[in-house]
């Protein structure tokens, strides 16, 4: 039986607040429990205070054998920020702005930190995503063909170095595909000569979209999954709906992170489950305790 947690972001005592609070036991240095394994979703790392002991809490249990961990963008994000090229530089010339809160992990060590460097060497050997037969976890899309492509970067259990160094050539195109597919889902990018007011009185460029659904005659609002903002109820032309991933109903239950459902809903449909509880903002982490049901339960969410 599995315990999905959601997106931890350095918050180490939640987590083992959360732990505790499902029955787990710290015993030889990691948490376990004699029936169960803990699973996490990804984003594990930047945001929180705690970020050193949320990465050996959760390496300790996975390496005991008490717990699964799998990749999100953020993790990808810290590889991909310390790989170096040929010539000793790094791969990234100018960071954006997705490499920002990185810092904030950065800092929690010590400058050229061997600590550092070692959980980096370790994030290389986690999964993308993991198919347990009866349930399925990503970070964020679930993706078939997304799958197929993750399948061949890895090499003797991790991802090397080369494959990320791939990125930023066009040779490397459909592994980047590939990467932000599965940790950061579909996004509806606006073109230029479009804009749409969200009810911040903003025009947003790009929203997060349901990629489990089909999107064809939806309104931006139907098929907007943004926790921060809602969008207005006019329906999306088709020439800009994106490709998506519609989820089958008859599929073994997914979940996943990413989204930053603080207030939810987590449960969307009865095989597809979001839980990010938007750690930061909500100070509360959440987990699904499945027990082998074929459809989710709400009675089996637990929040800390």
């Amino acid at each position: 039986m599995y315990d999905i947690i959601g997106d931890v972001h350095g918050y180490a005592t939640l987590l083992k607040k959360l732990l505790l609070e499902m029955g787990y036991t710290k015993t030889n240095g990691s948490f376990s429990h004699p029936t169960r394994k803990a699973v996490f979703v990804g984003d594990f790392i930047n945001r929180g205070p705690e970020i050193r002991k949320t990465i050996r809490i959760i390496r300790n249990m996975v390496e005991s054998g008490h717990a699964y961990a799998i990749l999100g963008n953020h993790e990808l994000n810290a590889i991909i920020y310390h790989i170096k090229d040929k010539q000793g530089r790094s791969i990234i010339s100018k960071p954006s702005r997705y490499f920002l809160s990185l810092f904030k992990t950065i800092n929690q060590y010590s400058a050229g930190s061997l600590e550092l460097r070692e959980q980096l060497k370790w994030l290389r050997t986690l999964p993308l995503y993991l198919d347990l037969g009866g349930i399925r976890i990503v970070h964020a899309c679930w993706s078939e063909e997304a799958i197929q492509t993750a399948d061949t970067l890895y090499e003797d259990g991790k991802i090397k170095k080369k494959v990320f160094r791939k990125l930023t050539r066009k040779s490397g195109a459909s592994i980047a595909n590939c990467l932000w597919i599965l940790t950061k889902g579909v996004n509806l990018k606006m073109p230029s000569d479009l804009r749409v007011m969200n009810n911040k009185g903003v025009a947003p460029r790009s929203i997060r979209i349901r990629w489990w659904d089909d999107l064809k005659g939806m309104t931006f609002q139907n098929a907007s999954f943004e926790s921060k903002f809602s969008m207005p109820s006019y329906t999306i032309p088709e020439e800009i709906v994106p490709r998506t991933f519609p989820y089958p109903e008859d599929a073994p239950i997914v979940f996943f992170g990413h989204y930053c459902r603080g207030a939810g809903p987590h449960i969307i449909k009865p095989n597809v489950c979001c839980v990010d509880s938007c750690v930061t903002g909500t100070k509360s982490l959440l987990a699904y305790r499945w027990s082998g049901e074929k459809e989710l339960n709400m009675n089996h969410l637990v929040r800390v």
